[in-house]
């Protein structure tokens, strides 16, 4: 087994701890979190996981060949390189950092260490998504033929407190990203422009933060094929996922998912299904359970880390591009 290390004892930690104590490839030896007492009870009930101080001490451990990060963005870039530099094998969630600039730093810095770069994946989970894996690989098989336009709609069912958004980077860098890095997975070519609207219709003290709280983009390929994003932090019906592929033979959908699947239908005209479920972490259980499995097969050498840590930097450029339409109010170039 592997012995892997956590950095972050927040929502995500908790949950990547309880996945990494089930997983048969791993062995969680030691969790690392400035709140001592988050990062204890994260591992409670799990033995022979060490509650490490002093995140120093962490890379230094004999015992272990890979790092978890889940640590506050701001803190991605270096921890990355850390363990880099130590030859410890990395998977990060997302974004890389919120400053491009520090991404792009960080890429360099992880060129100079050439063939000795041990691997490193971003946490961009719904790749793994089976339903969302299954509609990239039908439409890279042909299915649909010629691919013409992409919709995605993810929207949460509430927002965030407002203290969260003001560290968040924005909807584009906080929420959007993940939308942006699944169109790159599925689309045959890189986007090279972005057009993005957005407004505040949920909650006016957005507005102080220079944000918003809905918005909506529009890339287009060298080929043009159309890539749309939608993004709404309030959903009232759950946590809305859903993500179609058009083209000239037909479409591919990749619905929301009930906990059964299971709809009623009775003497009126209503249809009754299971609520979606309520947030990221239980829609994207499998995702997550999936992410690690293919982080494990990376570790070993079976195969590339992916999504790397390009990938994360591409979504981020992305990301970036987007905030400049929306102020510009013009399309944005990508420059990757």
């Amino acid at each position: 087994m592997t012995g892997i290390a956590l950095l972050g004892a927040g929502r995500i930690g908790r949950m990547h701890a309880e996945n990494l104590a089930a997983h048969p490839r791993f062995s969680l030896r030691a969790i690392h979190d400035p709140d001592h007492a988050a990062a204890e009870r994260a591992v409670a009930g799990m033995s022979g996981v060490a509650v490490v101080r002093d995140c120093g001490e962490l890379f230094d451990r004999d015992d272990i060949r890979a790092v978890l990060i889940a640590s506050p963005t701001p803190t991605h870039c270096d921890f990355i390189l850390r363990a880099a530099k130590r030859g410890l094998a990395v998977l990060c969630e997302k974004p890389v950092d919120l400053d491009l600039a520090r991404a792009n730093q960080c890429r360099d810095e992880l060129a100079q260490l050439g063939d000795k770069i041990p691997p490193i994946q971003i946490g961009f989970n719904r790749r793994f998504d089976p339903g969302h894996a299954a509609l990239q690989e039908r439409v890279q098989r042909g299915d649909i033929g010629k691919l013409e336009q992409i919709v995605i709609s993810s929207r949460d069912p509430a927002p965030p407190h407002l203290e969260n958004l003001r560290v968040s980077g924005g909807i584009f860098k906080d929420m959007m990203i993940h939308d942006l890095d699944l169109a790159r997975f599925i689309l045959p070519e890189e986007p090279e422009s972005v057009l993005a609207e957005g407004s505040v219709l949920i909650d006016p003290r957005v507005t102080e933060l220079n944000d918003v709280d809905s918005a909506m983009v529009v890339m287009k390929t060298a080929s043009g094929v159309l890539c749309c994003i939608n993004n709404s932090r309030r959903a009232v019906y759950g946590y809305d996922q859903r993500v179609e592929a058009h083209g000239e033979k037909g479409m591919l959908l990749s619905d929301n998912r009930s906990e059964t699947g299971v709809k009623f239908f009775g003497e009126s005209a209503a249809v009754v299904r299971d609520p979606l479920p309520h947030f990221f972490i239980e829609r994207y259980a499998d995702a997550y359970r999936l992410q690690l499995d293919a982080f494990a097969r990376a570790v070993d050498g079976e195969i590339a880390a992916s999504p790397s840590f390009e990938d994360g930097r591409r979504a981020l450029v992305l990301a970036e591009s987007a905030g400049a339409a929306l102020r510009e109010k013009r399309a944005a170039r990508v420059e990757f």
